[in-house]
């Protein structure tokens, strides 16, 4: 019986071990120099967002392979094997990539996305996904889409705007915070619309901000890691 006994509790601790390998939903499971779990939670798969950074996204696979997440060492963006559109008001196949959300009042949880044509912050269920690396590209759609900085406006406001050519290809992570890597700076400003449900965005390289308008300082993030 106590052999019994012995063998019971090393099969639950081995199982309980196994499960606190993994990495839960939405966290981080993979990129260079990330010495974590390599393996998600049942229903989320390990995707590469880019070479530093892979996340644990909503998939039809009980676990990822720790092959889909290399831990050292360089990465590539994966591509999407179906070419069904995944647009911000899409209801076919799920977008790849990941989300981009604000973090503080009056935008919690307010999502970036394409909204006729320009990078505005608003509800989750329209939200973009995004692949990251180096450029942000906008995924699904006709044509892809870059998000740009427009660094020809001479005010410290830059407006984000989307097109069919990465201009801005210093993008960058600090952990799941979106930054500009050279010269580094992480700060956007949110600015009220006449539409309450969506906010346009500016990367704050200073103090100015668009006349007239309500604007609130903000950081830009990937979803929770929490």
């Amino acid at each position: 019986m106590r052999s019994l006994a012995f063998a019971t509790a090393a099969v639950l601790s081995f199982a309980i071990g196994a499960a606190q390998a993994q990495s839960p939903a939405w966290g981080q499971c993979g990129g260079q120099g990330w010495s974590g779990a390599t393996t998600c939670v049942a229903g989320y798969t390990c995707t590469v967002s880019n070479p530093y950074y892979s996340q644990c996204l909503p998939g039809t696979a009980g676990s990822s392979s720790a092959s889909s997440a290399p831990t050292t060492g360089p990465t590539t963006t994966p591509t999407s094997s179906s070419t069904s559109s995944a647009t911000t008001t899409s209801s076919g196949a799920a977008a790849t990539g990941s989300q981009i959300r604000a973090v503080t009042n009056p935008v919690f949880h307010f999502y970036l996305q394409n909204n006729g044509g320009k990078p505005q912050l608003g509800p989750e269920a329209s939200s973009g996904y995004f692949t990251i690396s180096g450029s942000i590209a906008l995924n699904g759609g006709s044509s892809k889409l870059y998000l740009n900085v427009n660094n020809t406006v001479t005010t410290s406001y830059k407006p984000l705007t989307l097109g069919t050519t990465a201009s801005t290809t210093n993008w960058g992570l600090e952990g799941d915070t979106i930054i500009i890597t050279n010269p580094r700076q992480l700060n956007f400003i949110a600015c009220a619309t006449s539409n309450p449900s969506y906010y346009d965005v500016y990367l704050q390289t200073g103090n100015d901000t668009p006349s007239g308008a309500s604007c609130t300082l903000q950081t830009l993030h990937l979803p929770c890691l929490c």
